[in-house]
């Protein structure tokens, strides 16, 4: 008979850490995620989510006391009523055998969790934390390795997901082209109108003004996407660490920002698609783990960019900033800096269909697509979709 354990010991978080190493052992695209990465995620002094809300783990344990599975469950106080129609929590970091008791079961105890905690709805999978990080399902791509800590899942688990009465809130698109392709005449046309029209200014990152840079990142980022269901205003803080985060794999020459007479407007992050180098360290930075990221970084085998954002400021939206700054950072890496030969263009909700319109006149392909579901936990409730925005 299964039963299922919380996990509130370190001896239960190994279990949690390593259960996803059991399952995909045979799946040749899987990267193990750092261990840290997702310890992180559950630790207090290490994720500022706790100031305001809280989370809880689980194990599901078969009939041998083995794990067969495991889940998340967490509260964002910031985005529990924001632009929702009732109170909405969220599960995530969700693995499990091909087993629908054993689904189900996770699924029913993360939903009894969250009703105690007086919610009325669940996403999933979503991270307990911004949205950059463990978001979505993947239902297509499969035979593409996945980016750094993006969701890699067997194709069955869409499959218990809606079995058990999830529904797709939106979906999310990853678009992939070579770095070195041209771009749409049109494209071309419109980034440099905009280049030349007077105000604006482009230039890319600096790790000797990091400070400064990671203000402007902030400005531009509340003004642009905290307006977005479901996403909070990010503090100082937060974006400091968001950053230094960031800072060890920071290529300055393929980040980029907009300027309108001097003030911050616009951003395109790209950063190495580090997994390429992580998938050698098999979820370990220690010693030997350190030596090989090192290794692999200064000798420049990474040859991915991954474009993580754009950012828009409203009143700067529609005439042509993200051709701009695309164009901007081929002029580097296509001719001055020629080190990667792909881009994934990660993270572009279905709504958004304006940056899906940039992302296709870039020339990219729809490469892999992620789901995030929503459950109402009182199902003759109407469900809807998250809105175009």
């Amino acid at each position: 008979m299964m039963q299922v354990i919380e996990v509130n010991s370190k001896a239960l978080s190994k279990k949690f850490i390593a259960l996803p190493v059991k399952l995909y052992k045979n799946e040749p695209n899987w990267i193990r995620p750092l261990d840290k990465d997702i310890d992180n995620v559950f630790d207090p002094d290490k994720n500022k989510t706790f100031r305001h809300g809280e989370c809880i783990r689980w194990l599901v344990i078969d009939a041998k006391g083995e794990p067969a599975g495991r889940i998340a469950a967490f509260i964002n106080k910031k985005t529990v009523s924001k632009d929702n129609d009732q109170p909405t929590g969220g599960v995530g970091f969700f693995e499990c055998v091909n087993d629908k008791d054993a689904a189900f079961l996770l699924f029913d105890t993360a939903k009894k969790w969250l009703e105690s905690k007086g919610m009325e709805a669940m996403d999933g999978p979503v991270n307990f934390g911004e949205r950059d990080k463990w978001w979505g399902l993947l239902v297509d791509g499969f035979h593409i390795e996945p980016n750094y800590c993006c969701n890699y899942n067997f194709p069955y688990y869409q499959e218990l997901f809606e079995a058990y009465g999830f529904q797709v809130y939106f979906k999310q698109f990853t678009f992939g082209r070579k770095v070195r392709d041209p771009f749409s005449p049109r494209l071309m046309e419109k980034a440099e109108k905009v280049m030349k029209e007077p105000g604006y200014t482009f230039r890319h990152l600096e790790i000797g003004k990091l400070d400064k840079y990671t203000e402007d990142f902030r400005i531009v980022y509340n003004k642009a996407w905290a307006r977005h269901k479901g996403v909070a205003e990010m503090s100082s803080l937060q974006a400091k660490n968001v950053i230094r985060q960031m800072k060890p794999i920071i290529d300055e020459k393929i980040i980029w920002y907009g300027y309108y007479n001097d003030e911050p407007v616009a951003f395109y992050i790209n950063l190495p698609e580090v997994n390429q180098i992580f998938k050698h360290v098999n979820g370990k930075l220690d010693l030997i783990g350190k030596l090989k990221f090192l290794w692999h970084k200064y000798t420049k085998s990474c040859n991915k960019m991954l474009g993580l954002v754009f950012g828009i400021v409203p009143e700067h939206q529609g005439k042509g900033l993200e051709g701009a700054l695309v164009m901007a950072t081929a002029q580097m890496v296509q001719k001055d800096y020629q080190r990667y030969d792909d881009l994934e263009m990660n993270w572009i909700g279905d709504f958004n269909p304006k940056m899906i319109r940039v992302v296709e006149q870039v020339g990219g392909d729809i490469v892999k697509t992620h789901i995030t579901y929503r459950k109402l936990f009182d199902e003759s409730k109407p469900f809807k979709r998250c809105p175009v925005q």
